[in-house]
């Protein structure tokens, strides 16, 4: 709790974590989840944050919860509202969740960041070009045009572990017709940025020669040739020209500018496949000639090092002291998958900001503004910081 000098509001914000089996509600004949696990869940953990944050009433609520209960999430969020005695239920469903308390990837949960004082979540139909919004989505509801229209976007993509499965969005207390919802923090003063934890295997190159979505020719090497020449010079347990190259961990980094790779504001696309009889590859994302690109693979010790610089750095922008509350959406091929048994991610961030309550989800993917323009990103963790008016 903390105490807005100008305002003299009391700035409350507060989380709290529910999973099954910590309540043993799982249905011990079929190992399934109660018919009212959903409402239980939801209730212990927004009754938990409101008890922290000491309110009775919340001007709104953050409410995740698992993918078991993607297809039907209303039972939560009727409780959520319920013991918030607010209709302001915001969230949507995911593979794992998250708070400064714990995380959860393998069992029924729910997460809620409950708000009072003057600290509040509303819908945005028209806003603004620089408007600051939390965005939530399906998978299929997804577009380039949705992206790109006025407000500087960040957040997560819904979804379950193949990312094809049930998943929910949810504001107002109900699930969204569009697939996501735009949501403005208000009274709140925040900074975004996204971290990759990307190690590159090779310089910047000038894109020569690509079509659409096909990339042929990098600087004066055809793109196959070029992406497994920086794969071969970087690892040399590789002994012959035969042997296999991981394609789905490599990413390729491009950027208008050259410069703009070397500072990090760069942009990346996934690899959809390669032609061995035409030497190009095929990306994720449409590029166009004269762009500059190099080749980069994830890297767990880089990912923990730019984390931690990107939270400490994002802390010292906002403000002198630390942030009131924090939102993190982090890539379901982030978190304990890429780490092991812990999230380091976490870890870096409770101990940079000790007393800082937080939440989020291991998504399908992340939005965040990248050099002016929303992107959606694949293996990143996208961190907000914020601070009470």
């Amino acid at each position: 709790m903390k105490i807005n000098p100008f305002t003299k509001t009391y700035l409350k914000v507060a989380t709290g974590l529910a999973t099954a089996g910590e309540m043993n509600l799982r249905n011990p004949s079929s190992n399934k989840p109660t018919t009212d696990l959903a409402a239980k869940l939801a209730t212990q953990a927004v009754a938990t944050a409101m008890q922290k944050a000491d309110i009775s009433i919340a001007s709104s609520v953050l409410l995740f919860l698992t993918s078991e209960f993607a297809i039907d999430p209303q039972s939560g969020i009727k409780a959520a509202a319920k013991t918030a005695r607010c209709t302001q239920i915001i969230g949507c469903s995911a593979t794992g969740i998250f708070t400064d308390e714990d995380w959860v990837l393998d069992c029924p949960a729910a997460a809620a960041m409950v708000f009072s004082g003057n600290i509040s979540l509303e819908n945005v139909r028209d806003p603004s070009d620089n408007q600051l919004l939390l965005t939530l989505t399906a998978p299929n509801a997804i577009n380039t045009t949705w992206l790109s229209n006025k407000g500087i976007r960040f957040g997560g993509v819904s979804g379950d572990v193949i990312g094809h499965g049930p998943f929910s969005v949810w504001e107002n207390g109900k699930g969204t017709v569009q697939g996501f919802c735009e949501i403005a923090l208000k009274h709140t003063n925040g900074v975004i940025a996204a971290t990759h934890g990307l190690r590159f295997l090779s310089k910047p190159k000038r894109i020569t020669q690509c079509n659409k979505y096909d990339l042929n020719i990098l600087g004066d090497e055809t793109a196959l040739a070029s992406l497994q020449k920086a794969y071969r010079q970087n690892f040399s347990s590789v002994g012959t020209l035969n042997e296999v190259i991981p394609y789905h961990q490599l990413i390729a980094v491009y950027a208008d500018d050259i410069k703009l790779i070397h500072s990090d504001n760069y942009s990346q696309a996934s690899l959809i496949g390669v032609n061995e009889t035409d030497n190009k590859v095929t990306l994720a994302k449409c590029l166009n000639e004269n762009q500059w690109l190099c080749w980069a693979i994830r890297d767990v010790e880089i990912a923990a090092s730019d984390f931690k610089k990107t939270a400490s750095d994002l802390g010292k922008s906002l403000a002198k002291t630390d942030p009131d509350f924090g939102l993190l959406f982090s890539c379901l091929g982030r978190g304990p998958y890429l780490y092991g048994s812990q999230d380091h991610d976490l870890l870096q961030l409770r101990e940079l900001y000790p007393s800082m309550p937080f939440i989020g989800f291991y998504g399908n993917g992340e939005i965040a503004p990248i050099n002016g323009k929303n992107e959606l990103l694949q293996y990143s963790a996208v961190l907000g910081l914020f601070k009470g008016e």
